[in-house]
Parts: structure tokens; sequence; C-alpha cells
């Protein structure tokens, strides 16, 4: 059994290659995203705000990990019956199914590439298919910064839909990687400095704590030409976790990459120009490539003893 979470890794990433996305009546993120709307917690005063945003996120992540649970749990038990190698590779198919929804690198790497193309159309085209990835006012801002904030996203989310779910699938199984996910959402959708601050702010500290380490494993897979260097790029921006797959990729491809008014990251490197979109995709599938090989090895040996 030593094998089966590092094979239903491997099974995952290739269902996400080949099919990418599932509907979105059947994607259990959506899900996620509905069960989060369905509290409206922004009129209540501090303590307050805190102690609901707080239970109600507790009680979303318990009911997340307890379905991933059981669905693990079940089709182990429904597939066990069966012997030998034939019944390892159906059971690591049946996990894959249900972790691919959790990661989303072909979506990430399509959307990413699909600016530029945007760009090549016109840079109002540009604006608005990068307002797709990023929550940021997109309106205003000039080719290079379009393709900046596109390649940060893309290192961001390289670690937030790819290497922090299968860290945690490595860890704690499908329960692992959908908890991270449901924080990962709450995060997104609750976790801003308005009329949500202190509701979310559970939200917030939870993602940061569960992306903490491998944020930090998505940097260095990224292979920046040096971590102390990557540590004073990372320290620029305001996010705990996102500077540093940012910032590694602004070094390995010797880029200066900005937020307008917030970061500049690697401020020595040249501008962003047609053509390093396609660079970063390239980095980032690497990356992927070590990442999953890296978690792999990580599933294997935390159930084989070593």
């Amino acid at each position: 059994m030593s094998l089966l979470l590092p094979l239903a890794l491997l099974a995952a990433l290739a269902i996400d290659r080949l099919l990418g996305e599932p509907p979105t009546w059947a994607h259990p993120v959506v899900g996620m995203g509905r069960f989060l709307d369905l509290f409206r917690l922004t009129r209540l005063r501090p303590v307050a705000g805190f102690a609901a945003g707080a239970l109600a996120w507790l009680m979303g992540a318990t009911l997340v990990g307890a379905l991933a649970a059981g669905l693990e749990t079940l089709v182990i038990q429904a597939l066990h019956p069966w012997r030998g190698g034939l019944a390892l590779l159906a059971t690591a198919l049946v996990l894959g199914v249900l972790l691919k929804p959790l990661l989303a690198w072909r979506m990430l790497a399509e959307e990413a590439s699909a600016v530029e193309t945007a760009l090549a159309e016109s840079l109002e085209a540009g604006r608005a298919r990068l307002s797709r990835l990023v929550s940021r006012d997109t309106s205003a801002l000039n080719a290079t910064e379009v393709r900046e904030a596109a390649i940060e996203t893309l290192a961001e989310n390289l670690n937030d839909s790819v290497v922090a779910p299968l860290f945690w699938f490595a860890i704690a199984g499908l329960p692992g990687a959908a908890v991270y996910r449901f924080a990962n959402t709450a995060d997104a959708m609750w976790g801003y400095r308005d009329t949500r601050e202190w509701s979310g702010k559970w939200a917030a500290r939870a993602d940061d704590a569960l992306s903490w380490l491998p944020a930090r494993l998505t940097a260095w897979m990224l292979l920046p030409p040096s971590l102390g260097r990557l540590r004073r790029e990372a320290r620029r921006t305001p996010s705990p976790n996102g500077g540093w797959p940012m910032a590694a990729m602004a070094l390995r491809l010797g880029l200066r990459l900005t937020k307008p008014g917030v970061y500049v990251l690697h401020a020595a490197g040249r501008p962003v120009r047609a053509g390093d979109l396609r660079a970063a995709r390239d980095a980032a599938r690497q990356a992927v490539a070590a990442g999953a090989a890296l978690m792999a090895a990580l599933a294997w040996g935390l159930r084989s003893g070593l």
C-alpha cells in the first residue's frame, strides 16, 4: 500500500493533462465556494466577526475533511478484496480521479497563455483576459503590467493550485488535499482588508499556515540562483507566502516584476516583454514535474517507514 498514494498523485496529474477541469456541477471547489457564500458575516463587530468566521471555517473544514476521508476509505475498502497489482492500480486510478479536481495545473497554464494571445489582439483584450485571473483592477494596466501580473499569478498559483494540494495529499491523503483547497478557497473569498477583514481573519491565517512550507518548496523547485537572494526578494511582498514563488520566477527568468504601489521584485531585472509568459509557463511546467516527483517520494517514504 506504500505505492498507493504516489500512484494516485501521478494519476491525478495525468487526468488533469488529458481532461482538464470537471464540469461546474461536479466540481468540489465550486461546492466549497457555495458553502462559504452562505455566510454573511460582514456586519459583525471584530470579536464576534472573528469568532463567527472561525466557527464557519471549522465547520466547513470538518465537513470537507470527513467527506474526503469517507470517500477515500470507501474506495480502498471496495477494491481491497481484489488481489495483486491490478487492485493497486485500480484503487490509485479512482483516488486520482477524486484528487484531480483539487488541483488545476492545465487550467492555470492555459489561462496564463491566453493572456498573451489576447494581448496580440489588443491591450483591452489582454486586460479583460487578465481580469479572469486576478482580483486587482486591470483597466489602467499597460501591456508590460498585464504580462507582469499574469506571470506573478502563474507563479503564486503554482503553489496554491498544484504544489500545495499535492503536498497535503502526500502528507494526509485525500482529506489533506481537500482541507487545503477549502482553506485556500476560504482565504480567496473572505481574506480581504475590507468589511470582511475580521470574519475572514481566521481563514487568512489558516491559509498562511497551510501554505507556508509548500510555497517555499515551490520556490525552490523553480531553481532560483541564490536562496539568500530569494529570501530577500520574497520579503518585499506583503504576503508571507506568495512572494516566494513570484520572487523565484523573477530571479529564474531575470525579470523585473511589479505590482504598482505595492512591490518590486528583482529590480535589477529586465522589463517583461512578449515571449516571457511562455518562458514562465515552461519554468512552471518543470517545477510541476519536479514537485510531482518530490511529493510522490514523500508519500512513499511516509508510508514505507522511511
